[in-house]
């Protein structure tokens, strides 16, 4: 096990994002948090069911066997409700859980995007697996890129979440920088994450070198991404996709030091 083990990712759009991989001690922190949480959704479930229980097999007594049959639905939904507490957190803060977000951890794909439904579930069917005989403890450890197995079937990474707040060593325009003010009234820029920043640091300091086709095609791409991430409706008259991309670094920078 490496401490502070960091890895590289590459965006579709050819960026190299690296970042530092959350390791063993942050992912059982974050576990532990989030199964007290859940154990007490889940004490909650079975008092409520339990009441449940009472009320139904007293009205049905004659019903055969009507005991045996809620229990096993209660069984089921408690299942469910495991499940969907790593899902539905995942899903909704963009990778984290309650314990993630605690200790500043985040799951994103293998490629840097966020995750989606289709990867927050997989994990989570396979986090029961992970979990007898610390299977994903281990697997961490010993990986490089420290993934259990609920990582490598659903392509994801776990790593600390980092606010990039860095030195501008690129030009940045006067109309980039009158734009930037604007933007927190204008647009969510919490709904930016700390690899989105990443990728528009990354353009910004590499376009120079870019051809003007490849430049373009590539700037164009990435503010119409962030655009829609950052739910933004309308941008001022003969605004450039180049300025744009300056006043998000800009302003996410005075967000994130803020």
């Amino acid at each position: 096990m490496r401490f502070f083990n960091r890895i590289t990712l590459q965006t579709p759009e050819s960026v190299e994002l690296e970042f530092t991989l959350a390791g063993i001690g942050n992912r059982a922190l974050a576990l532990l948090m989030d199964y007290i949480a859940l154990g007490f959704t889940l004490i909650v479930f079975w008092v409520a069911w339990g009441i449940f229980t009472v009320i139904i097999t007293d009205t049905f007594r004659n019903v055969r066997n009507v005991g045996l049959w809620l229990f096993a639905i209660a069984f089921f939904l408690n299942f469910c409700i495991y499940m969907a507490y790593f899902v539905f957190f995942e899903v909704l803060w963009q990778g984290q859980t309650p314990g993630k977000r605690y200790t500043k951890i985040r799951v994103i794909r293998d490629d840097g995007r966020r995750i989606g439904i289709q990867q927050a579930t997989l994990r989570s069917l396979l986090r029961p697996i992970d979990d007898i005989m610390f299977i994903g403890a281990f697997l961490i450890m010993l990986g490089r890129k420290e993934k259990r197995l609920g990582d490598m079937a659903a392509g994801t990474v776990v790593v600390q979440e980092e606010y990039l707040v860095v030195t501008t060593n690129f030009p940045i325009s006067e109309k980039a920088k009158e734009l930037a003010t604007e933007l927190p009234q204008i647009a969510n820029l919490s709904l930016l994450l700390p690899d989105d920043f990443a990728t528009i640091r990354e353009y910004l300091q590499r376009r120079k070198d870019m051809a003007t086709k490849a430049k373009n095609e590539l700037s164009l791409h990435l503010a119409r991404q962030i655009r829609n991430i950052i739910d933004l409706k309308d941008l001022p008259e003969g605004l450039t996709p180049d300025i744009f991309l300056e006043a998000v670094y800009i302003a996410y920078q005075q967000q994130t030091s803020s």
